[in-house]
């Protein structure tokens, strides 16, 4: 997938709950699970419990993040 498509997709879902899976070094893969708060050029947040984290697009073409519209 390309960037533009990427962002699109995630743009139809905003205010959606989400599940984002992290999946970082030696093995540390954690999950967030939240809604789409806002999108923004490079970036979208996921609303977690009051806390927001941030994400980038690429992270989803290049296989860091993979994300569960739910």
């Amino acid at each position: 997938m390309n960037l533009n498509t990427i962002k699109e997709e995630v743009k139809k879902h905003l205010k959606q709950n989400v599940e984002i899976s992290v999946f970082g070094m030696r093995n540390k893969n954690y999950k967030v699970q939240g809604f789409i708060s806002n999108v923004y050029p490079s970036i979208f947040t996921v609303n977690e419990d009051g806390v927001e984290k941030s994400f980038t697009y690429s992270d989803i073409a290049i296989g860091e993040i993979s994300i569960k519209y739910l």
